[in-house]
C-alpha cells in the first residue's frame, strides 16, 4: 500500500474508532441521563403509549386511563374521586409531569420496570400490547372518606396509621384538586392547571398538608413532653403532685407562662395536667429536663428528619439551639416547634403501641400485570420512644382526656379512646385564627388498630368556636369509627 492510501486508511480507521467510542458512550454512559431528560419527547410519548397500571385501595382501582385524540400521546391517566385520593396518588399529566405515587412508581405503572422484563418479553413475542403493573396501597377507603368529608370545606389535613404495623390508613388534605382535570395537554388542561397555581389560588390545593405542611402543634405536643418526663425519671407516678407553681415564671425572665383560665394546675399531677392542658406544668417540665433531653425524646418520635413513605414528607421541627425559656415554650408546642399531621399521628401511634413506633408506609405491594407480586413491604420498627410501662401510663393519661377532659367529642361507645386536644397560636401576637388539633387512638381487645391526627386551619371561623375538641375531635372520631367498623 502506498503512503497516501495508508494515511487515508489510518484516518478512516480513527474515524470509525471515534464513532464506536461515541456510540458506546451515548448508549451506556449517557443512556439513563438522555432517557430521563425532560426535553426528550420520546420518553413522554412512550410513557403514554399504553394504558397505565392502576393504584389500588381495598382491592379497587382509584385510577384508570382513557384514549386521547389529536395527540401523539395515545393514552392519559384518569382518577376516580380525584379530590378524595389526590393526596395519595398525586397526579400524572402529559403536560406537567407526575408526583407522589404516580411519579415514584411510574416505571411499574407503565410496565417499563426491569422487574417486568420477562412479562414484557412474553407480550412482545405473543403480539400483545405492553401492560403496566399495579400499586397496592395500605389505605382504608372508608377511613379516607370519613377524613375527607369530615374536613369538608375547611382547610386542613388528617393522617391515620395502624400503630401495630405503621400502615397508613388515611391521608386527607383540603382543599384538594382533581388530577383528571389536567391529565392531558389541551388548552382545557392548561386552564385547569393554572387555576391551581399558588399565584392564582392562595389556598394551594395541590399542597399535601398531611405530609408537606408543618404547623405549631400546640397542646398536642404535651404528650411528647410527658413522655420525656417519664422516660427521664423526672416523674414516675402519673397521680403524684408535680413541682409546678402557678404562676410559673419562665427561667431567666420576668415573663409569666399562663394557663387558659382558672384550671387546677398548681402542682397538678401529670394526669390532671394533661386532662386540663396545663401550660405551667409542661412548660416547667421542659425547662427542668433541658433542651438536650427534650430534643432526644422528640427525635425518637421522628422530629428533625424527612421521611419517605415512599412519598417524601417535610421534616417536623424541634429546635437544637434554644435557651431555657425557649425550651419551656417549645415543650408546650410553641416557639419554633412545628409538626406535620403525619408526625403527630406517629406520636399517637407509638403511645398506643406500648411505646414502639413503627415506620409509616402507604404501599403494601407492587404487582406485575399478571398479579404476581414483585415487591412486598414488611413492617419494621422505627424506634422505641417509650418503655411499655411508661407508654401504658401515658395511655391512661390520654384516656382521661377523652373520658373526663377536653376530648369528650372523640368518645366511642364500647371502645377505649385516648386523645389530646390542641389549639395552636397562629400569626404575630396570635393575631390570626389558631389551628385546631386533635390526636388520638382507639384500642380494642386485640390492640390498637388506628391512631389519628387532625389539624383544622379555618380563618373564616369565629375565634371562640375554634378548639381541638370542638373542630378536630369529631373528625378523628369518624375516622376511628370507619376503621373499627370495617
Amino acid at each position: 500500500m502506498n503512503k497516501p492510501l495508508r494515511r487515508v486508511a489510518i484516518f478512516c480507521g480513527l474515524l470509525v474508532l471515534a464513532l464506536l467510542i461515541r456510540v458506546n458512550y451515548v448508549q451506556f454512559v449517557k443512556a439513563d441521563e438522555l432517557r430521563t431528560d425532560t426535553n426528550n419527547r420520546r420518553v413522554a410519548i412512550n410513557q403514554y403509549a399504553t394504558p397505565r397500571g392502576d393504584i389500588l385501595v381495598d382491592g379497587k382501582a382509584v385510577t384508570g386511563h382513557a384514549e386521547t385524540n389529536g395527540s401523539d400521546f395515545q393514552y392519559k391517566a384518569t382518577f376516580k374521586d380525584g379530590p378524595l385520593w389526590a393526596p395519595v396518588t398525586g397526579y400524572a399529566s402529559q403536560a406537567y409531569g407526575s408526583t407522589q405515587l404516580e411519579s415514584i412508581y411510574d416505571s411499574i405503572l407503565t410496565g417499563d420496570d426491569d422487574r417486568l422484563f420477562f412479562k414484557r418479553t412474553v407480550d412482545i413475542l405473543s403480539g400483545k400490547q405492553k401492560q403496566g403493573g399495579d400499586v397496592v396501597t395500605t389505605l382504608n377507603a372508608k377511613a379516607q372518606k370519613a377524613a375527607f368529608e369530615g374536613l369538608g370545606k375547611k382547610k386542613g389535613a388528617v393522617a391515620a396509621i395502624d400503630p401495630r404495623t405503621g400502615a397508613i390508613l388515611a391521608l386527607a388534605s383540603t382543599p384538594s384538586y382533581d388530577p383528571s382535570s389536567f391529565a392531558g395537554n389541551s388548552k382545557k388542561d392548561e386552564k385547569a392547571w393554572s387555576s391551581l397555581l399558588k399565584a392564582n389560588n392562595p389556598d394551594e390545593p395541590t399542597l399535601n398538608r398531611a405530609l408537606r405542611q408543618t404547623y405549631p402543634p400546640g397542646s398536642t405536643f404535651k404528650v411528647v413532653t410527658a413522655a420525656a418526663a417519664l422516660e427521664n425519671g423526672l416523674y414516675s407516678n402519673i397521680d403524684d403532685p408535680t413541682d409546678s407553681p402557678v404562676p410559673y415564671t419562665l427561667p431567666n425572665t420576668q415573663t409569666e407562662l399562663k394557663n387558659e383560665g382558672p384550671i387546677p394546675c398548681k402542682n397538678a399531677t401529670l394526669r390532671v395536667a394533661l386532662q386540663y392542658s396545663c401550660n405551667t406544668v409542661f412548660g416547667k417540665i421542659g425547662a427542668d429536663l433541658g433542651r438536650d433531653k427534650m430534643l432526644d425524646e422528640t427525635q425518637k418520635f421522628g422530629f428533625n428528619q424527612e421521611l419517605f413513605i415512599p412519598v417524601r414528607t417535610a421534616a417536623s421541627n424541634f429546635s437544637k439551639t434554644m435557651d431555657k425559656p425557649q425550651t419551656a415554650l417549645s415543650s408546650i408546642g410553641q416557639f419554633e416547634t412545628a409538626a406535620t399531621p403525619l408526625q403527630m399521628a406517629m406520636v399517637a401511634s407509638a403511645i398506643a403501641n406500648d411505646g414502639t413506633l413503627m415506620t409509616p408506609y402507604m404501599v403494601s405491594e407492587l404487582r406485575a400485570p399478571s398479579n404476581a407480586v414483585v415487591e412486598h413491604t414488611k413492617p419494621k420498627e422505627f424506634s422505641q420512644p417509650l418503655s411499655p410501662e411508661n407508654a401504658q401510663k401515658l395511655q391512661q393519661m390520654m384516656e382521661t382526656v377523652v373520658s373526663d377532659g377536653t376530648g369528650k367529642n372523640a368518645q366511642i361507645s364500647g371502645v377505649t379512646v385516648g386523645g389530646k386536644t390542641g389549639t395552636a397560636q397562629h400569626g404575630v401576637d396570635n393575631s390570626e385564627s389558631p389551628y385546631a388539633w386533635f390526636i388520638s387512638y382507639a384500642k380494642t381487645d386485640s390492640g390498637s388498630p388506628v391512631a389519628v391526627a387532625v389539624v383544622v386551619e379555618d380563618a373564616s371561623a369565629n375565634r371562640g368556636d375554634i378548639s381541638g375538641g370542638g373542630f378536630a375531635a369529631p373528625i378523628a372520631k369518624s375516622v376511628m369509627e370507619a376503621v373499627l367498623n370495617k
